[in-house]
């Protein structure tokens, strides 16, 4: 996407980890954070405001947890994307996020180095197939479990 500037909502509730996840995205020159947001239902007012093309979000927030703000994404706007950062390394919250919809889970212990290529992965998804493969359900093919244990 040769040009295209990407979009980006952080939604985190924790404010040095926000800051740090928008501090790598910021050293990109094609990607802006378009604003940030403090928990779920700010996460989704935010959205309808500014209308990014991903989403990074949290699971743990107070308010309305990313796992549900990931649900509500996908079936109000059904074009953004939605990329899960999360302290949570089980499986189980991986599989959850995945079948919420998401395009892909990248744990906090590997942002520095997982975060911007799974970006690029989820644009490049979104550049060669549009809205196709955005279809919720478990794991279809080009979603990702990085950091995954």
């Amino acid at each position: 996407m040769a040009g295209r500037i990407l979009r980006v909502l952080v939604v985190d509730d924790n404010d040095s980890v926000r800051r740090s996840i928008c501090q790598i995205l910021r050293s990109q020159a094609d990607i802006e954070v378009v604003c940030e947001a403090v928990d779920g239902a700010d996460g989704v007012r935010k959205i309808r405001e500014y209308q990014p093309d991903v989403v990074l979000l949290d699971i743990t927030m107070p308010t309305m947890n990313g796992l549900e703000v990931a649900e509500i994404i996908k079936t109000e706007f059904s074009s953004v994307q939605v990329l899960i950062v999360s302290q949570h390394d089980s499986r189980g919250f991986q599989w959850a996020a995945l079948a919420a919809g998401v395009s892909g889970y990248v744990n906090k212990s590997n942002v520095g180095i997982d975060l911007i290529p799974e970006l690029r992965r989820i644009q490049s998804l979104e550049s060669h197939a549009g809205t196709a493969g955005r279809a919720s359900g478990p794991a279809p093919p080009g979603r990702s479990l990085k950091g995954a244990s």
